[in-house]
């Protein structure tokens, strides 16, 4: 069993910025050589995270719509009266999506369907350069 972790940094928008990232995960499958196993994928930080959706215009419309009525932005936060920022809502929203997902591999091809896609999504209120973990076990 081999262990391969690979760091990279994507740069974002912020605001609740939805990028496709499964094109960068399946290049760093096929450079591990790895056959058969699980993919981890992490995000380094607690304003973003990382899930599955497909990413078509209208998920990418209504995502962000979706979140402004669950955790609104100018909500009142303790956590911005205590740091003195305003980015409480993105600590939330990233808790409530998560910041990992773990992705099977067989064949060396991720087991994912056919129109799931492996996004990161930074919720926080400005640009940043976020750092993602790709791990992969297996042999």
């Amino acid at each position: 069993m081999k262990v391969i972790t690979i760091e990279t940094v994507i740069p974002t928008n912020g605001n609740c910025h939805i990028i496709n990232i499964s094109d960068i995960v399946r290049n760093s499958l096929k450079d591990s050589k790895l056959k058969e196993g699980n993919c981890t994928v992490f995000s380094i930080g607690s304003t973003a995270s990382i899930t599955t959706i497909e990413y078509e215009a209208g998920l990418l419309q209504d995502f962000p719509k979706i979140f402004d009525k669950l955790v609104p932005q100018y909500g009142k936060y303790k956590h911005n009266d205590t740091w003195g920022d305003h980015n409480g809502h993105s600590h939330i929203r990233s808790a409530l999506v998560g910041t990992s997902l773990c992705v099977p591999f067989k064949n060396s091809e991720l087991m994912l369907g056919t129109w799931q896609q492996i996004v990161l999504i930074d919720f926080d209120e400005r640009p940043r350069s976020r750092r993602i973990a790709i791990q992969f076990i297996g042999e």
